[in-house]
């Protein structure tokens, strides 16, 4: 798919990286990398993590990456991740880039999601990884309540509804989009916004005569919302808006799975179905 943007639409959306300039030297916030953690994360995450071979242009040290990274340890999935969003409204990054700490990245995977920062054509884009199970099922979803999304090849760009955060990259528009609509609460002290939530609610089906509940995890609810909300439109993507599938899954960005005693899955590698 191709799509195209007016340049007016484009200036506007990358005004504020011009604007944004540390007061230490000529930086511009266009990245925040945000790993909500426990705490405890194995080797390999680390060495893939602080492994990545760097874009050029970006600013970097030969030890330390000068990347903006902000890691809340120990608290709840969804509050970590609403602390994150608050740094990054605070901030005013252009993009926001979820790495989760089981995710394990390729060596070139900053390189690819790099491409997208440039175009700036695709708000949302997800890598690709699998359950940590055997048989692994792809986290890619078309539809609620019927599965992972199976028909696609290993290489292809996948258009779908339900995307995972394991490595995830948002433009800060639609960050901003859902800051603005969310109602204030407190973590541990810290005032932030309900940007991200657990997909938890319960109520009477009539039909059946019984008490439904439904839960599910931050990432889909998040999808979900940005659906319902027209968060797409009033971010300025009115045309993401309209799409049924507007999440996209780039299958070349292949990321491990990693368990607490080191499996990496999909075990064995990626499953022949998805090959070409």
């Amino acid at each position: 798919m191709n799509l195209k943007r007016t340049n007016n639409n484009m200036k506007k959306k990358q005004d504020y990286t011009i604007k944004t300039l540390r007061n230490d030297g000529p930086w511009k916030d266009r990245l925040l990398i945000a790993t909500p953690s426990a705490g405890n994360v194995r080797m390999e995450w680390v060495t893939a993590r602080y492994g990545q071979i760097i874009p050029t242009n970006w600013s970097h040290a030969e030890i330390l990456q000068n990347v903006n990274s902000f890691v809340p340890i120990q608290y709840l999935i969804p509050d970590a991740e609403n602390l994150c969003a608050k740094v990054f409204v605070e901030g005013d990054y252009m993009w926001f880039l979820s790495i989760e700490d089981d995710n394990i990245l390729p060596p070139d995977a900053f390189i690819r999601i790099n491409e997208y920062m440039q175009k700036a054509d695709v708000p949302i884009v997800s890598g690709l990884y699998f359950t940590k199970s055997n048989p692994p099922e792809p986290i890619m979803y078309k539809g609620r309540g019927n599965g992972p999304f199976h028909d696609w090849k290993l290489g292809d760009k996948v258009w779908v509804d339900g995307i995972p955060f394991g490595f995830t990259l948002i433009h800060g528009s639609i960050i901003r989009a859902a800051w603005n609509e969310s109602p204030e609460y407190y973590v541990n002290g810290e005032k932030t916004r309900r940007v991200f939530a657990l997909e938890d609610s319960s109520s009477y089906n009539s039909t059946t005569g019984r008490f439904e509940r439904f839960c599910g995890t931050t990432d889909l609810a998040w999808c979900s919302r940005i659906i319902k909300d027209k968060l797409f439109e009033k971010a300025g993507w009115p045309e993401y808006q309209k799409m049924e599938y507007p999440f996209l899954v780039d299958t070349n960005i292949v990321i491990g799975h990693i368990d607490k005693i080191g499996r990496v899955y999909p075990l064995g590698g990626i499953p022949s179905r998805y090959k070409k």
